[in-house]
């Protein structure tokens, strides 16, 4: 082997000052980070819809404006607490699809925050066991079996909305 093919044995592609593995690694790993973060917020958005849609589902899936054994009311059944804490829109417009879901949303992401708050994970079963029996209940464990049930519901909807939503993606 000649002195100039030995010298160019050891060398990077890109000369002397070429990228060391090293380096390609902490880019690597950097990049990585970046689309686990980019994802984990899609499917965090992706898992509020799905949520939020399944609980539709169960509470009113024929959007009838007749009010629930409680006077709750809309998409989401609604009661009028829980309505004015994020809205001063009247109750009745709990009536109207786009103004549930703003209301929706809002409350989706207040016990998306009491579970993160509380350490604990914001999975779509706890979303919908708060949804159904109060975010404190949740949170002191002491929840009726009715409903674990609906979180059940909710949970199964959920999953039947991904494994839907997957499939489409594919074709």
């Amino acid at each position: 082997m000649n002195s100039v093919a030995s010298s160019r044995k050891n060398k990077s592609p890109f000369g002397r000052s070429g990228y060391s593995f090293g380096s390609v690694q902490r880019v690597w790993w950097a990049l990585l980070g970046f689309a686990t973060l980019f994802l984990s917020e899609s499917v965090r958005a992706s898992d509020r819809w799905e949520t939020l849609e399944a609980i539709h589902w169960v509470e009113n899936p024929n959007n009838d404006p007749a009010p629930g054994a409680h006077g709750e009311l809309g998409a989401y059944q609604f009661r009028r607490s829980t309505w004015t804490t994020y809205t001063r829109k009247p109750f009745e417009y709990a009536r109207e699809r786009q103004h549930a879901d703003e209301v929706a949303v809002m409350h989706y992401e207040w016990l998306k925050r009491g579970f993160t708050d509380a350490g604990m994970e914001p999975t779509p079963y706890r979303i919908a066991l708060a949804w159904n029996a109060g975010l404190s209940s949740v949170l002191r464990g002491r929840v009726p079996r009715a409903s674990h049930d609906y979180a059940t519901r909710v949970t199964n909807i959920v999953e039947s909305l991904k494994l839907r939503t997957a499939n489409a993606a594919q074709q």
